[in-house]
């Protein structure tokens, strides 16, 4: 909705969900539109879902979840609308070619509302989890315009632009996702650790303080403490009367004893928590909070995330923002942290346009002399390999896939396994180097990604929401969990691990036994699944080993030497740690946990909170969703024109000794749904008592065809 001035740790983290696309990487480039996309509209009670054929297996499910989130959100908002548009594309690559926006798509943007025409546009993300928490975050967003519409249609203030991201971004993620949020938590832990949870003013102004990760922290707790229906009540007294007086009128209190209530509620949720857990290790990559210097921070962020070590365990290859505008990809001595080359850097390469950096890191070869790793040209998302010695790079469009999310390579260096999109869904996939050839390995509807070879070659352990509830086709997500399959092919195989909890990230130690992150205490720690079925947790840490969003990868295992080496989110950085092969663990059990049931590390506050209506429809995914085979209307895509924009119309009269004068201007802009057909006009025109109006008009008409 608003960009940043100032690009910080917050900035680069304006991640899934931002509502105006980052460009940072893409100084100097020009955006294209390399396919052509056969837009359909299939019609559901409250939406125009436009997609094409891509995405025809899942764009049935897209129109449930729609409705299912009309349902919820309208009886929370108690606002109703007649119909909305929502734009899909099948996966990130084709999002980035879009014509609804002028602007270049940033690798960190998962999706867009658009105020002027309420329009939502965003991509699959292969995870339908993803894909329902995005779609439910822009759709509030939807709400909010339709509102602020409304009001203003009845010639009543509500200032929606004046409001800060806190406020917007957070009441969308709060509505999508609750309470319980073990990412959120993990910040807000954090900044309780070092005492920085901000005041009203410091949330507003401050670029430091993400606004979808505190926005969300805030109004959870005001839900928490006075009631879900507090939020709402909130949001329109914030568009009339501003943000500061709007606490008095929504709760009762002012807004200095509200964060003042917030924070202290904070420290007796998390303070037993972190008081029994600790990380005595020194990053290899990044910088560690000083004990006892706590408070406001006077210096910048760090983002060293994705890191990927060499066979051997020498080097580690990682993304970094040490350089001020981008996301780069740098190879590090993994014994001192010491940096050796700067490998790539998107806005100095002309072979490619972006790095997929949020949820993909690198893979090394066996022999640790060239690394794998996504990224985004032409209109495809590319394997790129790279000599880490010459920085000779190779870019592979691999056959038949439209996307590529997680790569992995072979123990024998012949094939690369890739979690890839065909369609609107993520699959694996096994790409041999020699012959070009792709062959698949799962063919369905659930997440397949972030693929591990074992040490022999013949298995690939992957993460997936397979799970033993009614599945997929009753849009209830399992959490994700890991799974193997032979590579030779067959059916997936869930192992054994911790019920009802998140799992992602595995990586194969040499003798077999499998690493993995997972948060059974709601904190992200390093695991590790022995191949007699035992388990230990190896990293006890106070926030969480992390990468920028819930399905990051952070950890990464030398494959011949079983060096670790993970990053950590503290005191509001990613740093990098390493531990040595074998590291000692702490035997746990797998403990069965109930269904809805999450540890108190992973709940926002407050720590005793009222019944939540928010909670309540995200733990009962049935109720509002329509059955499994409801026929949807589809039609053609009609390229009908819709008023986009209208400039404030202007007009003035002045007379003076000399005579008086009278001039005025009028402008508008036009445009499909999908921005392919543009029309817009302005005409001005000015007159006085020695000539008429006619002899002084002008005006200015442009059509631009993106179709």
């Amino acid at each position: 909705m608003r960009n940043a001035a100032k690009l910080s740790l917050a900035a680069l983290l304006l991640l899934p969900l931002l509502t105006t696309p980052a460009s940072a990487q893409y100084f100097g480039r020009n955006k294209v539109q390399y396919e052509d996309f056969h837009f359909k509209t299939l019609r559901t009670e409250h939406f125009d879902i436009y997609y094409y054929d891509r995405e025809a297996d899942v764009v049935n499910d897209v129109g449930r979840m729609a409705e299912r989130w009309y349902f919820r959100l309208s009886k929370t908002f108690n606002h109703t609308f007649i119909r909305k548009p929502i734009v899909l594309y099948a996966n990130a690559a084709d999002f980035h070619q879009t014509t609804t926006t002028g602007g270049l798509i940033g690798e960190g943007t998962g999706g867009f509302t658009d105020e002027f025409m309420n329009r939502v546009v965003l991509p699959l993300t292969g995870d339908y989890a993803e894909n329902d928490h995005v779609l439910g975050h822009e759709l509030v967003h939807v709400f909010q315009y339709d509102i602020a519409a409304k009001a203003t249609q009845q010639r009543r203030r509500f200032n929606l632009e004046q409001m800060p991201l806190w406020l917007v971004e957070g009441m969308a993620e709060y509505f999508s996702k609750g309470r319980v949020d073990p990412l959120t938590s993990m910040w807000i832990r954090d900044a309780t650790i070092n005492d920085r949870l901000p005041d009203l003013k410091k949330l507003s102004r401050d670029p430091r303080y993400f606004p979808y990760r505190y926005g969300q922290a805030l109004l959870a707790y005001m839900g928490g403490r006075f009631g879900d229906e507090t939020v709402v009540r909130y949001f329109i007294a914030a568009g009339t009367v501003g943000i500061e007086a709007a606490f008095d009128r929504a709760v009762g209190i002012s807004a200095k004893q509200l964060f003042a209530d917030w924070q202290e509620s904070a420290r007796e949720l998390y303070n037993p928590i972190t008081q029994v857990r600790a990380n005595p290790l020194q990053p290899l990559i990044g910088k560690k909070p000083i004990p006892g210097k706590k408070g406001e921070k006077k210096r910048s962020s760090e983002l060293n995330v994705g890191p990927a070590l060499s066979p051997d365990g020498r080097t580690v290859a990682f993304l970094s923002s040490r350089e001020l505008f981008d996301i780069d990809l740098f190879l590090a001595d993994a014994k001192t942290g010491q940096a050796i080359r700067h490998l790539v850097s998107s806005d100095r390469d002309a072979h490619f346009e972006s790095l997929r950096f949020i949820e993909s890191g690198g893979a090394f070869s066996p022999d640790g002399n060239r690394l794998a790793f996504i990224t985004f040209a032409r209109g495809d998302n590319l394997l790129s390999i790279i000599d880490v010695n010459t920085r000779a790079l190779e870019n592979i469009k691999v056959p038949e896939l439209d996307a590529i999310n997680n790569v992995a390579w072979s123990p024998d260096g012949a094939s690369i396994a890739i979690s890839g999109q065909i369609t609107g869904v993520s699959d694996l996939f096994v790409y041999n180097l020699a012959s070009k050839l792709v062959r698949q390995l799962t063919n369905d509807k659930y997440a397949d990604l972030q693929p591990a070879w074992s040490p022999d070659g013949r298995t690939i352990a992957f993460v997936t929401d397979r799970g033993a509830g009614p599945g997929i086709e009753q849009l209830r997500y399992d959490r994700m969990s890991i799974a193997t399959i032979n590579v030779a092919g067959g059916e997936p195989k869930m192992l054994p691990l911790f019920p009802n909890t998140k799992h992602i990230n595995p990586q194969y130690a040499p003798d077999g036994s499998l690493y993995f992150i997972a948060n059974p205490e709601g904190i992200p720690d390093v695991y590790r699944y022995q191949t007699d079925g035992t388990i230990a947790r190896v990293t006890n840490v106070q926030t969480g080993v992390a990468g920028i969003t819930d399905l990051s990868p952070a950890l990464t295992v030398a494959s011949k030497s079983g060096d670790i080496a993970f990053s950590l989110y503290e005191d509001d950085n990613y740093n990098l740690y390493t531990l040595p092969a074998n590291p000692p663990g702490t035997p746990v059990t797998a403990t069965a946990l109930p269904k809805d049931s999450v540890p108190r590390a992973g709940v926002l506050p407050p720590f005793r909170a009222q019944g939540s209506e928010i909670t309540a429809y995200l733990q009962h995914p049935e109720q509002g969703l329509l059955p499994a085979n409801t026929p949807f209307q589809e039609l053609p895509y009609k390229a009908d024109l819709h008023l986009a924009y209208l400039g404030p119309p202007t007009v003035g009269v002045g007379g003076g000794q000399y005579g008086f004068g009278v001039g005025g201007s009028v402008s508008a802009y036009f445009t499909d749904i999908l921005g392919q057909q543009n029309v817009g006009f302005t005409f001005q025109g000015s007159g006085d008592s020695t000539t008429s109006l006619a002899d002084q008009l002008g005006g200015e008409v442009f059509y631009l065809n993106q179709a």
